[in-house]
């Protein structure tokens, strides 16, 4: 089994370190790749070219706020799911967005799981560990 790569889109600062605190006292350990805009997460997942090539073979889940400074999550979304190299990787909606058009959008778009983030800290660290707990036992599929 290949170890899966976390790709974390969280322009909060806060926010990101709470994720990945959370992440890491469910007991995981994987890399987590923190981006705080959408055009370095875009470059990383799809390359300098824009095919999505230097994806092919890596394992990736990533992590996506909706709500970002330089383009919005479903931008992200939409080219992450419309690539064939990163279409098969699992992508969580992390975000304060309660709004039911849009978490059907994103489901429509091909998002595999939508969270919204609990307003006070305990709420939200409490769904990010159970989160991580799910991210102990799900199985992510190669990128072609």
């Amino acid at each position: 089994m290949h170890p899966v790569r976390i790709v974390m889109i969280e322009d909060d600062e806060g926010h990101a370190r709470l994720i990945e605190r959370n992440i890491r006292r469910a007991g995981v350990n994987n890399d987590i790749l923190p981006f705080r805009n959408g055009g370095e997460a875009l470059s990383y997942l799809l390359g300098p070219d824009g095919s999505g090539a230097a994806s092919a073979r890596r394992h990736l889940l990533i992590l996506l706020d909706l709500n970002l400074p330089d383009m919005t999550g479903i931008d992200i979304l939409e080219r992450i799911k419309a690539n064939p190299y990163t279409r098969r990787s699992p992508v969580v909606v992390l975000t304060t967005t309660d709004d039911a058009r849009e978490i059907q959008r994103c489901y429509d778009l091909g998002a595999n799981v939508y969270i919204t983030k609990p307003v006070n800290y305990e709420g939200f660290a409490h769904a990010i560990r159970q989160l991580g707990l799910f991210f102990s036992v799900m199985q992510v599929p190669e990128n072609p």
